[in-house]
């Protein structure tokens, strides 16, 4: 099982340190609610997307033999209606590669529309159990 860790870094402040594995991150709010020192859980959620993204088609780029040089992912948030039960993230791709085909192309993109961060979001029921420790 993965494991997340996260705590507040300085008391009464919204900076928090996350530990994934040997990785050190942080997270804080923007600006008017804090000083915009790292990202945002929000911002997480996209990373996530776009890493995952770029992640399968090198992945699947290697496993095939496609001649990817390098991939690109943007993704832009439109959480206006978020509160309404809708959250767009409008994912913008850039293949890269001297030798790729329009095949190639094509292939890598069906890969990406599939990858496991995309799924997860769109199909799979996410179950949240959440305990509360004393402190």
């Amino acid at each position: 099982m993965n494991r997340v860790d996260c705590e507040t870094e300085v008391a009464n402040a919204y900076a928090q340190r996350l530990r994934v594995r040997e990785h050190d991150l942080r997270a804080d709010l923007a600006p008017p609610d804090s000083g915009d020192t790292a990202p945002g859980a929000h911002d997480y959620f996209d990373a996530a997307l776009a890493a995952c993204k770029t992640l399968t088609a090198t992945w699947y780029a290697r496993h095939k033999g496609i001649p990817l040089e390098r991939v690109e992912s943007h993704v832009e948030r439109d959480a206006s209606e978020e509160r309404k039960g809708v959250y767009r993230l409008h994912v913008r791709l850039a293949f890269h590669g001297a030798q790729l085909t329009a095949e190639h192309r094509a292939a890598l993109e069906r890969a990406v529309s599939a990858c496991p961060v995309h799924k997860l979001m769109t199909t799979t029921e996410i179950v949240i159990d959440t305990v509360v420790d004393a402190g």
